[in-house]
């Protein structure tokens, strides 16, 4: 009998903690409409119908966010998290949830001690399910635009850029450029080589500007891309798409993209501008080259949506650019506005195909290209430089970012401007009327305005007078806040300890696992494209001097010849002949090694200096010439004769030893080119897909 009546009284406790602990959802109710400080609710993050919780390694990354009267929403430091089927998955003080390998569901629950929320996950055969709770209360993002005066909405669209500020570089935050974040209601800036020197300067600069937004958190991005466009000082030299192209590894992109997400979210930097999904099938293009993971849309679409893959697995966000496609284009959008003529049928075969497939990949974002393209968009413009009439680049077209890219293809996420202050836009369209056309285009980020205030006032105006309507603005809104909760990026209620950030940072960026894949990733892309009597490997041997011969970056080849053989000399000249002195040292030697770096077509040309330098070494010569292409891998077009020829794409320190690697056979070739190389009479001279081993 006392054995029963302790059944009945357990039960009776379990029953009343039970009611008790769900009956904090209606406290939770009751709370809300009370509101505390002016929150007005508590709500996991997850539970947002907009989000998307990411799963990695069996851990999911939840967030407590408190909901406030005036509609915004910020992350708060929750009292307890707990689950209630700890068989199923368990959950840490800061809302990180360990998934067990238990078939089940449980609910996550959190509470900042008077409200609470929960989110429920159900895991099935190692699968597991986000089972989102319903509630008009979870709807933040609408709510919070409904609430949002006209200048913060315009203010969300605005990512200027502070590279400089007073004439000094911008390495922490000075007090007027926080006032500008706050005057602005910014929604995001970009940090540039010059910002990001070192890794705790970094992540402290960072996180001041996190602080100092107002109610949202801030969209911070950089140009990560790899290879010749590497903003990080401190951070690991991955080469760049060219490269991997050159690898053929979908997995390997994917691992590179992955690691560059890793050290950006480490510093804090939520957004990065890459990867380049333009179709380099121009060899004159010189903006874009080396960008390019190659000439054939296929392999651009493949290695380009693992690299999105994995960069996004890190929670950061990416874009693709330069949309519709800048790499069928000779002009650099940077000095002037390039062309590209193609028909609609053209470009969805080439240009556009690798866009597409990252949009159906989720891609997060897509930036533009001040390119014009007039069988798409035949519209025109006066020049605010000569008068003269000029096409509409696709930055600013409607045809091109509304009914191509929204209606057509059927985006849905975040456009964003290339920068602005470009002269291809700034030269003949003016800063003020360059933004008000790219928002009715149907951009959601004017990135690089010139002259915030003058901008955004011009902005403000427009507005005002009914050139922008609040509708549109409410759409690119929606979009940025939804980029922001798809991936967690919230303002802080309490910032996080400064010290705990770096000590991480420090951690993750150039650490040694992303500095052995740079390494993988170098070896893997050396293309050996000539080796005409077997001039390659050569031996290790001592047995004569190697002469290294170049111009720019030639210390960095010597130095690494040096490393693996040191009877080497070092001769820098930048043409278009050597000494008598130079040419006897090249007559006497074993083997000589000549590195070219080329950026434009000009400098390509067998008539520039440095091209008819090489070419009085390889007449000159007795011994073996090896060429290496230490950027472009067109160069051997103005030497064709040369003995054997490597194409490097990558003129960082991990791209020149696998070359000289390579050279001696301690690293076996394995590339195939991702472009065509042509001779001077536009004839192939080595297809795309070539390559040789030893």
């Amino acid at each position: 009998m006392k054995k029963k009546k302790s059944l009945v009284l357990y039960a009776l406790i379990c029953m009343l903690a039970v009611s008790v602990f769900f009956g904090s959802e209606a406290r939770s109710a009751q709370a809300a409409s009370k509101g505390t400080n002016g929150v007005k609710s508590l709500i996991i993050s997850g539970n947002i119908p907009q989000a998307q919780p990411l799963v990695q390694d069996n851990k999911i990354q939840l967030h407590a966010l408190h909901v406030y009267k005036e509609g915004y929403f910020m992350e708060t430091k929750a009292r307890t998290w707990w689950s209630s089927n700890k068989n199923v998955a368990t959950v840490d003080r800061n809302g990180l949830v360990t998934l067990n390998d238990h078939n089940g569901k449980t609910f996550i629950y959190t509470t900042d001690g008077k409200i609470t929320d929960r989110i429920a996950i159900k895991v099935k055969h190692g699968q597991s399910t986000i089972q989102k709770q319903k509630g008009k209360k979870y709807d933040v993002i609408p709510q919070a635009i409904n609430k949002m005066t006209m200048e913060e909405k315009v203010g969300q669209m605005l990512m200027p850029d502070f590279r400089t500020f007073n004439g000094k570089n911008v390495t922490e935050l000075t007090p007027e450029i926080k006032a500008l974040v706050k005057k602005y209601h910014l929604g995001g800036v970009i940090l540039f080589r010059e910002n990001v020197v070192t890794t705790d300067q970094t992540t402290k600069l960072v996180a001041d500007y996190q602080a100092a937004a107002q109610k949202q958190g801030l969209l911070i991005s950089i140009d990560q891309e790899g290879g010749i466009v590497t903003r990080l000082q401190s951070g690991t030299d991955f080469p760049g798409n060219m490269a991997l192209g050159a690898t053929r590894s979908a997995d390997l992109s994917e691992k590179v993209g992955k690691a560059i997400g890793e050290e950006l979210s480490a510093l804090g930097i939520n957004f990065n501008l890459a990867p380049s999904l333009d179709v380099n099938n121009n060899p004159d293009n010189p903006v874009i080259g080396t960008r390019s993971f190659g000439e054939d849309p296929k392999l651009v679409s493949e290695l380009g949506i693992a690299y999105i893959k994995g960069l996004q697995s890190t929670n950061t966000a990416g874009s693709a650019k330069h949309f519709p496609g800048h790499g069928d284009t000779a002009v650099d959008s940077h000095l002037g506005l390039p062309e590209v003529p193609y028909d609609l049928d053209r470009l969805k075969e080439v240009e556009l195909y690798p866009f597409q497939q990252a949009m159906n990949a989720g891609i997060d974002a897509v930036m533009t290209a001040h390119v014009t393209f007039p069988k798409i968009e035949p519209g025109t413009a006066i020049s605010k430089k000569d008068g003269s009439v000029i096409a509409i680049p696709a930055t600013l077209s409607h045809k091109v970012l509304t009914e191509l890219m929204r209606d057509d293809m059927g985006f849905k996420g975040v456009i964003t401007t290339d920068a602005l202050n470009m002269q291809a836009i700034a030269d003949h369209f003016g800063a003020v009327d360059a933004a008000i056309r790219a928002v009715n285009a149907g951009t959601d980020i004017v990135l690089m305005p010139v002259g915030l205030e003058s901008v955004a006032n011009g902005l403000y105006d427009a507005v005002n007078k009914g050139e922008i309507t609040q509708e549109r603005l409410n759409q690119s809104v929606e979009r940025l806040l939804t980029l922001k909760v798809k991936r967690s990026i919230f303002k802080q209620e309490r910032l996080q300890d400064i010290d705990q950030l770096i000590e991480n940072a420090e951690k993750v960026v150039g650490s040694p696992e992303h500095k052995a894949l740079e390494k993988e990733a170098a070896n893997k892309s050396i293309t050996l494209v000539k080796n005409d009597g077997n001039a390659l490997p050569l031996a290790n041997e001592d047995n004569g001097q190697v002469v290294v011969i170049g111009n720019t970056y030639v210390e960095d080849l010597a130095s690494q010849v040096k490393r693996v053989y040191p009877n080497s000399v070092m001769i820098k000249s930048a043409g278009p002949s050597l000494t008598s002195a130079q040419l006897q040292l090249v007559k006497n030697a074993k083997a000589v090694i000549v590195g070219t770096y080329t950026s434009t077509v000009s400098a390509r040309s067998p008539e520039s200096a440095q091209m008819k330098l090489v070419n009085q070494v390889i007449n000159e010569s007795t011994a073996p010439v090896i060429g290496i292409g230490t950027r472009n891998p067109y160069d051997i077009m103005a030497y064709p004769n040369v003995d054997a020829y490597l194409a490097q794409y990558n003129f960082k320190t991990a791209s020149f030893a696998a070359s000289v690697d390579t050279i001696f056979g301690l690293n076996q070739p394995a590339g195939k080119l991702p472009v065509t190389i042509y001779d001077s009479n536009k004839e192939v001279l080595y297809p795309f897909g070539h390559g040789l081993s030893y």
